[in-house]
């Protein structure tokens, strides 16, 4: 399956929209438009994964490494996620006590500035 990637702007936050499969075959187009984003000046970044049907060991590296290179820029970085089987992956790596999590991208990009080193404390964490 294909990678859809789409950026937007809600209310300040850079929202990158995924589609798809993240895998080890398609995370360097996810990796290449997340660098692309934050060396642009993009500083509150809001990944939504509502459409992404399968991620990979390869995709949750790709978004640590987001989260480091926004942290070492003084931003903040969040996930959309509401899809139990990947919160299940989350969980089990425990990345859901790294990455703020929210329901929607409404919630993510409400939540302020403030949330970007509160891991965890997203509503669906």
């Amino acid at each position: 399956m294909e990678l859809s990637l789409a950026t937007r702007t809600v209310a300040g936050h850079t929202v990158l929209e995924v589609g798809g499969e993240v895998d080890v075959y398609t995370a360097p187009r996810l990796r290449e438009s997340l660098v692309a984003l934050v060396d642009g000046g993009a500083r509150a970044v809001v990944v939504d994964l509502g459409r992404v049907d399968f991620l990979d060991s390869t995709g949750l590296g790709v978004l640590v490494g987001a989260l480091k290179r926004l942290r070492a820029a003084d931003g903040s970085f969040g996930l959309v996620c509401a899809k139990e089987p990947l919160l299940k992956i989350f969980r089990i790596t425990a990345l859901d006590q790294v990455f703020p999590i929210y329901p929607s991208v409404e919630a993510a990009t409400s939540a302020g500035d403030a949330d970007a080193g509160d891991a965890g404390e997203g509503p669906t964490a």
